[in-house]
């Protein structure tokens, strides 16, 4: 495990990610990471547009069928 400094930059604040980390993500400098809540935590991936776009519709077909959906969870 690694231990990550979280620093000042500018007026605000961020991590410095070693060359191991960046390889492991599969990302170099100046992509994008997506950073998602879990129930362990915060995870980090690359960022995929295409995901965005699916979670998007995802959200509005769950808005939409939100009374159907809770239905079938109980």
């Amino acid at each position: 495990m690694q231990h990550l400094k979280i620093t000042a930059i500018g007026n605000s604040a961020g991590i410095i990610l070693s060359k191991d980390i960046l390889a492991q993500l599969g990302v170099e400098k100046g992509d994008s990471l997506s950073v998602v809540r879990t129930p362990n935590g915060i995870e980090l991936s690359p960022y995929d547009p295409t995901f965005d776009e699916q979670m998007e519709v995802a959200r509005g077909v769950m808005a939409r069928y939100r009374d159907a959906l809770r239905e079938l969870a109980k």
